[in-house]
């Protein structure tokens, strides 16, 4: 079976090529940073040019494509609507369309901030109710997907975090691409430098390795529909925090909890966006990540990559 990975450069794109190359046939497009795959395998392709995502999939007609390409920041997103529209719905249609065309299963990374966390531990059918504009990007998606194709699996996880190796991690900051949270707190942990921490916002961190894994088995499956896939935990960022820094023998000191209203984000953050991740154990029979799980599996990688 051949799977293409839209987006393999990034965080998620990178260990999804990881878990399915000994089980697909795996091509993936970029936009910036390269996949980590032969380069006759990867396609410098940007998803909101409908013409090229077409091209290509009627070029290379894979069994499972799998969406991971978003504007992800908040804030960003927030500020700057009409590229954000472009790429996260209007993009997504793009691959959304290519794949009803050459009948590909469609799975598809949205977010837990479809949701407007006034209650947290969400189900599938749950209402969604974004309060900024990324969610609102992000649901749109959804339903382009849905309304557009038979074949399609909707992920939704929730902090999306892994261990970055050095070599790896000079590549992603010189792109000027964020680091992931857990990657940018133990950079400043391990500067010595303090970090203000939100006490109040909780959510279900979740490993890219896990959430990796689980998508390249649902690609394999025959089921369809929405799933939460996140890790097990519901936490907030401090204890979140808190604990990847007592894990890695950080500084938790530096960890300083504040407020939402005293951080001043410019987008508006649900408050308890965690979700419930019963209907994928369930589905396929796994156990999604407990914290405690997933920071031995960093701290076990951290080592064999010779420390932070």
């Amino acid at each position: 079976m051949k799977l293409l990975v839209i987006g393999g450069g990034g965080q998620l794109g990178s260990k999804i090529i990881e878990k399915a190359k000994d089980r697909f046939d795996v091509c993936a497009t970029y936009m910036t940073r390269e996949p980590p795959l032969d380069p006759s395998k990867i396609y410098r392709v940007d998803k909101t040019d409908r013409e090229g995502v077409a091209t290509l999939l009627k070029r290379l007609k894979p069994n499972v494509v799998i969406d991971t390409a978003a504007l992800h920041s908040v804030d960003y997103c927030e500020t700057r609507k009409d590229e954000t529209w472009a790429v996260n719905v209007d993009g997504t249609k793009n691959v959304a369309e290519a794949c009803k065309k050459h009948d590909a299963k469609m799975v598809f990374v949205s977010t837990d901030y479809v949701f407007d966390g006034a209650k947290g531990n969400y189900v599938e059918e749950d209402p969604p109710n974004p309060i900024n504009y990324y969610g609102l990007s992000k649901l749109e998606a959804e339903r382009v997907i849905a309304q557009t194709c038979e074949n399609y699996v909707i992920a939704r996880p929730s902090v999306i975090y892994s261990w970055v190796p050095p070599v790896q991690r000079q590549l992603q900051s010189s792109s000027g691409k964020p680091l992931n949270f857990a990657m940018w707190l133990i950079q400043k942990l391990s500067n010595k430098e303090p970090v203000k921490i939100v006490i109040d916002q909780y959510g279900s961190p979740t490993l890219a390795d896990s959430l990796a894994k689980t998508l390249v088995r649902l690609s394999e499956s025959d089921h369809n529909g929405t799933y939460h896939i996140a890790g097990r935990t519901r936490l907030s960022r401090y204890d979140f925090a808190v604990k990847i820094a007592r894990r890695l023998g950080l500084d938790e000191s530096l960890i300083l909890p504040i407020t939402t209203d005293q951080l001043k984000q410019l987008a508006k953050r649900p408050m308890d966006s965690s979700l419930n991740v019963e209907k994928i154990e369930k589905h396929l029979n796994v156990k999604m990540l407990t914290i405690d799980a997933a920071l031995n599996i960093i701290s076990k990688l951290v080592e064999e990559g010779g420390g932070i």
